[in-house]
């Protein structure tokens, strides 16, 4: 039997179709990692294609691990040519290479969001910039934006000539890349960006690697930016043998520059391009399936595709709205019990998706007391821990001395008597001379002008320059307990003797295990590949699938997963979707709320919950928000018939807009105020001390239309004089019911 004869005739087609462009629209849980792997089997069996001129690229670690281990076990010997590899990977490997030509180092250093946000910081602070009125995230972020439609910081300033709104991001971006490369560092988009530069600029460089590279498939394609659909656009140009797969139903990263009309526009810029679609679902029983595609099939900007499964029908969908969050999340808690004693369910089988991270307090402090164990995903990465940033920024002053952040984080760490002003002047010095803050250090004028301080510096530039002697003959692990046994890192935390502190160490001697790790696995491992590959893992990198916890992470983090028992949480109007989607006056913006709950649908397997909350506390607002919008797209016939609505046959859009009535006039009863206590009355109150300024009167009143900066326009349902300040309770038209001060929300009749 051949090994192609476990495909079904959709995924065989696409396996078999070699030659040329190819687009695989694969739905949610179609198989199509089983696809690529047997397609590079194909090749290399039946075309006798060398596995060297085969390339496989993805998003995430824990998806190219996935892949590289299913591509090893199918193809077997000759499989370790086969790059198999993620997008920022790939482009590390190109230009530890060539990035020379570029005027760069080869041992340059990849900073990762902290170290973004530290430069930021110090370019701001070079060029006045008021980082009140302009934040450095918000700076970054429209500088990734640039960079992930590849527009330099010179066509950046050409582009905004007219627009004095962007004069500060103009000289932000180019001071920022110019500092950067004076660091001889990249950030993530940079790895991109420079490599397309790279290919651009050296003809010869670029034919190398299509030559290299004659069969390129690429995964995930739906959630390619700009820059990413140029690469490999470049690399596929001379044989044009580029097979993607995607799903444009599951294209949720916009946010992080993904470009849907990547995937929706292959054939007019491949027009000879053959299309396949996968739509039978491995994954999931069919009434899960027809509830996404039914949600999904709202979008107008799609591929159709229908997904379907030959498993059975299985249980129907539980849709329930609890009173408030914490009830959420004791609901929660009891269906885990009662599944986990009645279905013999692990807690590993269960996931909590939410939309936003905020959601998780409620939930986890009902875990804790119930004693069920859990991983947040999405929480404090490993590699972002104190301890574990001084560690690594001591090797990367070892590995790279330009650059300019892991040096100033350690000059004083631990504490040599070196403060802030001396760091200063050092910079200072740097900046007048055109060196870098490291070489500094070494120049005896800088040392004489630091008076006093000079002695110190001397001495931490000299223990520095030993280490990056003994890098050339100790292992990673050796000039690791150096580092920590001369600076005296883990005694300081041992004399602390604190529980904070022995978590510390607790994390040292894990980062040590993992630098074990990578040099008994890795063929010639060395400092700069460790600290390439520290850089580049995510948060969803660390998700052990074999220990027994149940998980809790984001919608967006939970892509590409799957789970027995999912819970969908806070399902309400101006949560999900949210309310800046919902006033958007671009419906793509919707468009991809909704593909977001399509991806949170089919990540169960075999039970949904789709849960809501009357009342939830949010950001210290109390917000009564509608069910969501989306749960009106699913039909009641495919929702459990828990509500005696939903037994007399009510269609879910019904039982939305009925609860929706409910709300509005509950809350408009006087007798049910006593039910959420003002806000301005609570501790939480008291412990904020908001200063506010209390009108003496309001403009509008009970009745009267209103309008708000970010929820729009609504109703005033209730103003209740509380002393402090008045709370205005108001029906938006389109995030629903709002309770909010007078003095913050800023409402103007209409």
């Amino acid at each position: 039997m051949s090994i192609y004869d476990t495909l079904n005739d959709m995924q065989r087609e696409a396996v078999f179709h070699t030659e040329g462009p190819l687009l695989i629209l694969a739905g949610a849980g179609s198989g199509k990692t089983r696809v690529i792997t047997h397609r590079i089997a194909y090749l290399i069996e039946e075309k006798s294609v060398n596995p060297w001129n085969i390339m496989a690229i993805t998003f995430t670690n824990k998806a190219a691990g996935e892949m590289r281990e299913r591509v090893d076990g199918i193809v077997g010997f000759g499989s370790e040519s086969i790059w198999v590899s993620t997008f920022h990977s790939t482009c590390v490997r190109i230009l530890r290479r060539y990035i020379d030509r570029l005027g760069y180092g080869n041992s340059f250093t990849i900073y990762d969001s902290d170290d973004q946000k530290s430069l930021m910081k110090s370019v701001c602070k070079k060029l006045n910039i008021d980082t009140k009125k302009y934040k450095e995230k918000n700076i970054l972020s429209q500088i990734s934006k640039a960079k992930n439609d590849f527009i330099s910081p010179e066509q950046y300033a050409l582009n905004n000539q007219n627009d004095f709104s962007k004069k500060i991001i103009v000289q932000a971006y180019k001071s920022y890349q110019e500092q950067l490369k004076s660091n001889n560092a990249l950030d993530f988009d940079d790895l991109l960006v420079k490599t397309v530069e790279l290919f651009k600029g050296n003809p010869d460089i670029l034919e190398q690697y299509q030559e290299r590279f004659r069969y390129i498939m690429v995964d995930e394609y739906q959630d390619t930016n700009t820059v990413q659909f140029r690469l490999i656009s470049m690399l596929a140009s001379k044989y044009k043998n580029l097979c993607v797969v995607g799903d444009d139903d599951q294209s949720i990263y916009k946010f992080r520059g993904a470009n849907i009309n990547n995937i929706l526009d292959f054939e007019k810029v491949f027009p000879d391009a053959k299309v396949i679609k996968l739509e039978q679902n491995y994954r999931s029983t069919q009434n899960i399936l027809n509830a996404a595609n039914e949600v999904i099939k709202n979008n107008k900007e799609r591929k159709s595709k229908k997904l379907w499964s030959d498993k059975e029908q299985g249980d129907k969908i539980t849709v329930k709205t609890l009173e408030n969050g914490f009830m959420e999340a004791d609901y929660i808690v009891s269906q885990i019990k009662k599944l986990k004693e009645e279905k013999g369910y692990k807690y590993s089988d269960f996931a909590c998706l939410y939309r936003t991270n905020a959601q998780s307090r409620a939930i986890e402090e009902r875990l804790v007391s119930a004693s069920i164990p859990y991983k947040l995903v999405g929480g404090v990465n490993f590699y972002q821990r104190k301890e574990i940033k001084d560690i690594l920024a001591y090797l990367k002053t070892i590995d790279n001395g330009m650059d300019d952040l892991a040096v100033r984080r350690i000059i004083n760490i631990p504490k040599r008597g070196i403060g802030a002003t001396t760091v200063e002047k050092i910079q200072s010095y740097a900046d007048t001379k055109g060196y870098s803050f490291y070489d500094s250090l070494k120049q005896e004028e800088c040392i004489e002008a630091l008076g006093r301080s000079g002695t110190k510096v001397k001495n931490f530039a000299g223990f520095i320059q030993m280490l990056r002697t003994k890098k050339n003959y100790m292992s990673i692990r050796e000039l690791t307990n150096e580092i920590l046994e001369t600076t005296g890192y883990l005694e300081e935390l041992r004399l602390e003797g604190t529980d904070e502190a022995k978590d510390r160490i607790s994390n040292i001697e894990e980062l040590i295990s993992k630098i074990a790790d990578y040099e008994e696995n890795t063929e010639n491992p060395e400092l700069s590949g460790f600290l390439e590959e520290v850089a580049l893992i995510a948060d969803i990198d660390s998700l052990d699938e074999n220990s027994d916890y149940m998980i809790l992470m984001t919608v967006h983090s939970a892509k590409g997963l799957e789970f027995p028992v999912v819970f969908m949480c806070g399902m309400e109007d101006g949560l999900f979707p949210g309310y800046m989607s919902i006033n958007s006056e671009d419906p793509s913006d919707m468009e991809e709320e909704r593909r977001l709950c399509y991806v949170a649908i089919t990540r169960a397997m075999e039970r949904l919950f789709i849960l809501s909350a009357r009342q939830r506390m949010l950001h210290g607002e109390t917000q009564y928000n509608r069910p969501s919008r989306f749960l009106g797209e699913i039909p009641s016939e495919l929702i459990a018939g828990s509500r005696d609505n939903v037994k007399r046959g009510m269609s879910a859009k019904d039982i939305m807009e009925t609860m929706g009535r409910k709300e509005t006039r509950r809350i408009s009863k006087p007798s049910d105020r006593s039910m959420a206590k003002p806000i301005f009355e609570s501790k939480a109150f008291e412990a904020r001390q908001f200063k506010v300024k209390k009108a003496d009167g309001l403009d509008y009143g009970q009745g009267d239309r209103v309008k708000h900066i970010k929820f729009g326009t609504g109703t005033v349902v209730a103003i209740n004089d509380g002393g402090r300040d008045y709370e205005v309770t108001v029906e938006f038209d389109s995030v629903g019911v709002k309770k909010m001060f007078a003095s913050f929300a800023k409402l103007k009749k209409v």
